[in-house]
């Protein structure tokens, strides 16, 4: 049974059309239940597609467009000309900006941080796709650039990252830490140690903030947490903790 999507705006974004998809709502069952929206998941693909359908509709848009993603940080320009092979997966990257009317560009995550940029007074968004790998690598400065370039401001850029994992959640290694460490020294501040475990633990929604923060963007986190809350998020780590094999995709919109 089809049940409308529960989908989470920010105040920040508010005048523009955009929302941050919960597992809330749509069709899928299982494990998908029930808006998953990740084509690359084991779920139905034509519930998949009724439930993007479900979101293009909540965003009034005439095209909903996700990419290929890799974990890179490479951002997609997307024009007319470009569409179909970004659509297909011929052409793959972590983040899109559009100027195109009635274009929905966005995200797919599980645990990931989905980042929705906005430049209103210049007709641009972006929206970015910021795991641990892309983030480190640049995808958020990569998204800033883009944006720039197609004639977006950096001081008129707001952007929001969306529910994420958080630290505590966030258990990692050594060698994690070391490669942030052997980028960036300062990244340390992003890495606590449990007090009784002593695993190092991430904090990736402020490591994005950080990196708004370096580009000249104004940014916030919505202070959500796709592992805590299993009732309104997919989480691919939750999943693998309980052993299940496979994981739904939450989505991150964002209109033209």
């Amino acid at each position: 049974m089809m049940r409308q999507p529960k989908i989470i705006q920010a105040l920040s974004l508010s005048g523009v059309a955009h929302g941050f998809c919960t597992r809330i709502g749509g069709v899928s069952t299982g494990i998908y239940d029930a808006l998953n929206l990740g084509r690359g998941s084991g779920d139905d693909p034509d519930l998949i597609a009724q439930n993007r359908n479900l979101v293009r509709s909540f965003l009034t848009a005439d095209t909903l467009l996700t990419p290929y993603q890799t974990h890179s940080a490479d951002c997609l320009f997307v024009t007319q000309d470009n569409m179909a092979e970004i659509e297909q997966g011929q052409i793959k990257g972590d983040a899109l900006v559009t100027n195109q009317p009635g274009l929905a560009i966005g995200i797919l995550t599980a645990d990931c941080a989905p980042i929705l940029f906005t430049d209103q007074e210049n007709g641009i968004v972006g929206a970015a796709h910021a795991g641990w790998r892309g983030a480190l690598g640049g995808v958020i400065d990569a998204t800033v650039a883009t944006m720039c370039e197609a004639g977006a401001q950096r001081h008129s850029i707001k952007a929001v990252v969306g529910p994420t994992i958080s630290q505590p959640a966030y258990e990692v290694g050594d060698e994690f830490y070391a490669s942030f460490l052997a980028q960036d020294k300062s990244a340390a501040q992003f890495f606590t140690r449990h007090p009784k475990t002593q695993s190092w633990h991430f904090d990736l929604p402020h490591f994005c903030l950080a990196r708004l923060n370096h580009c000249g963007v104004a940014g916030e986190w919505m202070g959500l947490c796709t592992y805590k809350d299993r009732d309104q998020f997919f989480s691919y780590r939750r999943n693998t903790h309980q052993g299940i094999i496979d994981y739904g995709r939450q989505g991150s919109f964002i209109r033209c």
